[in-house]
């Protein structure tokens, strides 16, 4: 009983470091990368689809990002796609080809998305903690309902805690890389 509250509370702190990865990824620092535009969705023939579903999406140059829509007719929709994003980009056609460069963040802007991926770690550090609280709650309502002896709920709080204060250190790591990234020239 305890170690599947010890287990649960692992994987759910580890899907918060992940969503923190994943939210991360989409804050732009001054290179161009492909899962950029992950979350950009076209508008193909009245149906949504994600942009690597209608076109390939590769890198041209470390600050350029090539789309190559699989049909002529999808260019000038996957490129508003692009443009509408919140990402602040701006395409350009060249044939069959849409070049999407990154521009050059500017320390204001490298800044203010430096304090985004703080609120992001921070969110991220408030859903492990939850996480930490729940599993101390369910060994409070173990002991009980007498499941467990005091000592194996007192050692279980203690493992949990553990686990906490790792993954705390984990968010803090990825965020100091990302901090770092974001202020590299």
């Amino acid at each position: 009983m305890i170690s599947d509250v010890k287990k649960s509370a692992e994987q759910k702190m580890q899907k918060s470091v992940e969503t923190l990865k994943h939210d991360l990824a989409k804050v732009r620092t001054g290179r161009a990368h492909t899962g950029l535009l992950d979350h950009i969705h076209v508008d193909y023939y009245g149906t949504m689809m994600p942009i690597n579903q209608v076109a390939n999406v590769t890198l041209a140059d470390p600050r350029t990002i090539g789309v190559q829509p699989f049909e002529k007719k999808m260019i000038q929709a996957v490129e508003k796609a692009i443009r509408d994003s919140d990402l602040g980009l701006n395409p350009a056609t060249s044939g069959e080809l849409i070049r999407v460069p990154m521009p050059a963040l500017t320390e204001e802007r490298r800044k203010e998305l430096t304090k985004v991926v703080h609120k992001e770690a921070e969110a991220a550090k408030i859903a492990v903690r939850n996480v930490r609280r729940d599993a101390n709650e369910h060994l409070k309502k173990m002991l009980k309902d007498k499941e467990c002896s005091e000592d194996d709920e007192r050692h279980a709080q203690a493992d949990v805690q553990k686990l906490t204060d790792r993954y705390i250190a984990e968010i803090d790591k990825i965020l100091h890389a990302k901090e770092a990234d974001l202020m590299a020239i």
